[in-house]
């Protein structure tokens, strides 16, 4: 059992930048994890975005040993977990598998939006939790304040918060400290039947899929036969090891452990996230409870933009999927765009992120739709239709009610932005739910439907706020909201890919920018084209973009010829109503990218 005793299982939590990477890079290099040479920053961030713009997407696992003070060896299982709102997922799977968590926050900032978030899902599963002050080397930062915000809006004790220096390295030591004598051991059985959680999966080219799991109960070995609980399928287990950060061969994993193994599963998909693994021979008759899966939130169009690039996007989707269950694809076709593909991501950023890899390691030329999000359609017959792609909404006699998804939004900010804060959530149709105050920070409650925050609500908050200001969400469900669906036509054709889901009020003012933005952005043709914006069969706002005109009077000269003059006007208008007829109005790429656009603008 004392084998149990000297193991510490906890997870990094914090607001995006507060320096969780930062300090996982120093607990390596303390606990000797890697040498000096093998040392770079964001070790543990393995993908060259997460490097580049220093954000964590995927958590990251690492077993150490450390020789603390008492003079006890103590075996360390640290997880790195993403900061930001869209992968709240990856941190709440992360925390299942840990007894307790080290809370970061930035002394110069203090306590943020997801600091709260994060906190609250460890607090939920009865984490130990241990605060520490990080960048106490900035001359702005002031320790005193931090422990009070930390106080007041979370409610956690900080007499024993432990001041620290990501970058110096400062306080490091002290964190060790504290993770041996204050976080509790890891309760298990390794003399009972195997219990393991499986964390999470990804795929390697060369090895196939590898599982990261934590061992509740018993022992993982070699050459075991084990059986996944949701799937009831059994596998050999052809490898077992653990990160040191480096990938290490070990024989078994013991209860309380965290590790991973090989069993030659090719296809993602065969390995549920929150699984149960027990033995073949011996199954279990509970599984454990498992995660919640994660859902796509928002919604897109991914089109090429040169159609022969069709085949080249479907493979980088099929591979981007293997490393990334959480990101989901199905083909569909538009009469403006050509073939392409309607994708689910969990935010904006894992949206931005997707598709920035597309191109980087793709080579692809992308054009992505306006961002929409699932609404539930209630039909008169009593079924329920999700509907994703605004374009296929059934016709408006049949719907019964829409349903739009709303989130609670949590807003930490500096006082005095408090008035223009509320003024745009209000412009949101947000509803106010809760105001309180910490010191001179403000912390808001708002429900908003999730349309209106998808577009650009944190980019204007930020902008509004010099970057203050901080913004976390979760999803409460669905409500009915009085919503339309403004179609664009253009040549009295309707261009499906510019179609949107809009609440009733806003749809007059949208329908009148995109046909004005329209109008500036598609060229000149031989005939008038109107460019209308639609509620059903109802035209609410209409352009029209003039067609150019030829000077057909230029050969005659002279006096009284009005009857050859009207004669060569009226052959004219017979021509340009015939070119109207059968002619084609090619909308260009940036009269896409100009509506997507307005709506950032609004």
């Amino acid at each position: 059992m004392s084998n149990l005793n000297n193991i510490r299982n906890f997870a990094i939590i914090a607001h995006i930048d507060h320096g969780k990477s930062t300090i996982a890079d120093r607990i390596i290099h303390k606990c000797g994890g890697l040498t000096e040479r093998e040392m770079k920053d964001q070790v543990l961030d393995s993908m060259d975005i997460e490097r580049e713009r220093g954000i964590t997407i995927k958590a990251q696992t690492v077993k150490l040993n450390y020789k603390a003070k008492d003079g006890k060896e103590y075996i360390l299982n640290i997880i790195d977990t993403p900061g930001h709102v869209d992968f709240s997922y990856e941190v709440s799977r992360s925390l299942y598998a840990c007894e307790g968590s080290i809370l970061i926050v930035d002394s110069t900032q203090g306590v943020e939006a997801q600091t709260l978030a994060n906190v609250y899902q460890a607090l939920d599963i009865n984490h130990e939790i241990i605060p520490v002050l990080n960048k106490i080397d900035l001359p702005a930062s002031d320790l005193d304040r931090t422990k009070k915000q930390i106080e007041d809006v979370i409610g956690i004790d900080t007499s024993n918060a432990v001041p620290c220096s990501g970058k110096t390295g400062e306080g490091i030591e002290d964190i060790l400290e504290q993770i041996v004598s204050m976080l509790p051991p890891p309760k298990g059985e390794t003399k009972e039947l195997l219990k393991c959680l499986l964390v999470d999966s990804w795929y390697d080219s060369y090895l196939g899929v590898i599982i990261l799991v934590r061992v509740i109960d018993g022992t993982l070995k070699k050459n075991m036969k084990i059986k996944m609980m949701s799937t009831n399928q059994e596998y050999l287990v052809e490898k077992v090891g653990v990160f040191t950060p480096k990938a290490k061969d070990i024989d078994e994993l013991k209860s309380g452990e965290i590790g991973f193994i090989i069993t030659g599963i090719k296809n993602l998909s065969d390995t549920k996230v929150g699984d149960t693994i027990c033995e073949a021979q011996s199954p279990l008759k509970k599984a454990l409870p498992g995660f919640k899966p994660s859902k796509p939130v928002v919604f897109c169009g991914l089109f090429p933009v040169d159609s022969s690039e069709y085949q080249k996007l479907k493979d980088g989707l099929a591979k981007l999927q293997l490393n990334d269950s959480s990101f989901s694809y199905e083909a569909e076709s538009s009469s403006a765009l050509g073939l392409g593909f309607r994708c689910g991501f969990l935010g904006l950023l894992h949206l931005e992120i997707i598709t920035e890899r597309l191109e980087r390691e793709f080579d692809i030329n992308l054009l992505t739709t306006t961002p929409g999000v699932v609404y539930k359609v209630h039909l008169n017959n009593g079924n329920i239709q999700d509907l994703q792609n605004p374009s296929n909404l059934p016709d408006p006699t049949l719907i019964k009610l829409i349903e739009e998804p709303w989130i609670k939004a949590t807003i930490i900010t500096p006082d005095q932005y408090l008035g223009s804060i509320m003024k745009l959530c209000q412009n949101k149709r947000g509803i106010q739910k809760n105001l309180n105050y910490s010191g001179n920070r403000a912390v808001l409650n708002y429900e908003i439907p999730l349309n209106e925050v998808v577009f650009d609500f944190n980019d204007r908050l930020k902008s509004m706020t010099s970057g203050y200001a901080s913004f976390d969400y979760e999803i409460i469900g669905h409500k009915e909201g009085e919503l339309v669906k403004l179609g664009i036509l253009v040549n009295s054709e309707p261009v499906d890919a510019l179609a949107m889901m809009v609440h009733k009020d806003f749809a007059q003012t949208i329908g009148r920018e995109v046909c004005e933005k329209l109008k500036d952005l598609i060229p000149r043709h031989n005939f008038m084209i109107p460019v209308q914006a639609a509620i059903g069969g109802k035209i609410i706002a209409r352009e029209t973009i003039k067609g150019f005109k030829k000077d057909v009077l230029t050969k005659i000269h002279g006096g009284g010829a009005r009857d050859r003059k009207r004669k060569l006007l009226d052959k004219q208008k017979k021509g340009k109503a015939r070119s109207k007829q059968f002619g084609r109005v090619e909308i260009p790429q940036e009269a896409f990218i100009g509506v997507l656009k307005i709506n950032k603008e609004k």
